[in-house]
């Protein structure tokens, strides 16, 4: 992951081990028990768990609700893109830089 995770800019996720992590900070950011996001989001707490954990496979339907339910969504585009650049390679700004 290329990005804080209370940072609200594009996160690069690159495997479940940095999704589960992002998705349990932006659950927490909006106050929610993982019970009540689990409800929100039609699936169960075992499930959320396990996706914020990093642990075991998640069905993409299961995922794509998580993500909708906490105000995420998933995007897909050539790593060419110039907004994918911005994210797969953020710039990083020193002090005393414009």
């Amino acid at each position: 992951m290329t990005s804080s995770l209370t940072d609200p800019a594009l996160l690069h996720i690159t495997d479940a081990s940095t999704l589960g992590p992002a998705i349990r900070a932006r659950r927490r950011a909006q106050s929610l028990r993982i019970d009540d996001a689990a409800s929100l989001s039609g699936v169960s707490v075992d499930l959320l768990s396990r996706l914020e954990n990093g642990k075991g496979s998640v069905r993409l339907d299961k995922l794509l609700a998580v993500l909708d339910s906490l105000g995420l969504a998933l995007v897909l585009g050539p790593k060419d893109h110039p907004m994918m650049q911005s994210v797969l390679h953020p710039r990083v700004e020193l002090p005393g830089q414009p």
